[in-house]
């Protein structure tokens, strides 16, 4: 197959079910031949990323992804993505096992702020404790000129609930409990948009949307970036 790009998911699988939704339905396709060649490695038993991140001790993610990585790049597509906020803990890693780009989701999030909410300086993120904890997100928006808000413990819980009781569980989205808690972090940081920097939650806003607050959708993002990179290259 030529021209083609290799999507790492499987973190979670309903998580990636949804960015592949998107992609398919975000193509201008007209008949089967006008889709995106792609191959997807559903790797449902990497081990946890919060987990690792927050105990080393843990099974470590990065082994089965290099492992995935390597293999992948043997095919030789033109790009990878990870539709996993958390897996970009290992980003420099990954990187640098293969020739091939990675497009860094978080780093194609905060891009997004500026082009959405142009006159946005106090930039929010909701995502699991491992993202909070490896500093990605602040990193990324603070280097783009931004003040980072993150969220309080009470945030975090619920955020917590609806990642891991809710989606990861049970593959329910919470509508009360989501659009509370962006409530909730808008009403204690005062932040003038907000990332959401798990793919569970781009799931609950794909299912559930707030669409009365400055929302950056990372996986969203993510998609229309796989879109534009992939059409550029694999159409005429």
């Amino acid at each position: 197959m030529e021209h083609f790009f290799t999507i790492i998911g499987g973190m979670g699988t309903e998580a990636t079910e949804t960015y592949i939704h998107q992609l398919n339905e975000r193509t201008p396709a007209s008949k089967d031949q006008d889709y995106l060649n792609y191959i997807l490695v559903n790797h449902a038993t990497i081990p946890d990323r919060t987990s690792y991140i927050k105990d080393h001790s843990q099974p470590n993610p990065l082994t089965p992804l290099l492992a995935d990585i390597k293999a992948q790049s043997q095919l030789k597509p033109d790009f990878f993505v990870l539709p996993c906020n958390t897996a970009h803990y290992f980003y420099d890693e990954m990187q640098a096992a293969t020739d091939v780009p990675i497009l860094h989701m978080p780093r194609e999030a905060v891009k997004e702020i500026g082009k959405k909410y142009p006159n946005a300086r106090r930039i929010g993120l909701i995502a699991t404790e491992g993202t909070i904890y490896d500093h990605i997100y602040d990193h990324e928006i603070e280097a783009a000129g931004y003040e980072f808000l993150a969220p309080s413990q009470s945030v975090q819980e619920q955020t917590n609930k609806l990642i891991y009781d809710c989606i990861k569980d049970n593959n329910e989205v919470d509508r009360k409990l989501y659009h509370g808690l962006v409530q909730q972090m808008f009403d204690e940081t005062h932040c003038d948009a907000l990332v959401l920097g798990c793919t569970e939650l781009s799931l609950a806003q794909d299912r559930e949307p707030v669409t009365d607050k400055p929302v950056i959708d990372s996986q969203s993002i993510l998609v229309d970036r796989s879109l534009a990179m992939a059409l550029k290259l694999q159409k005429p």
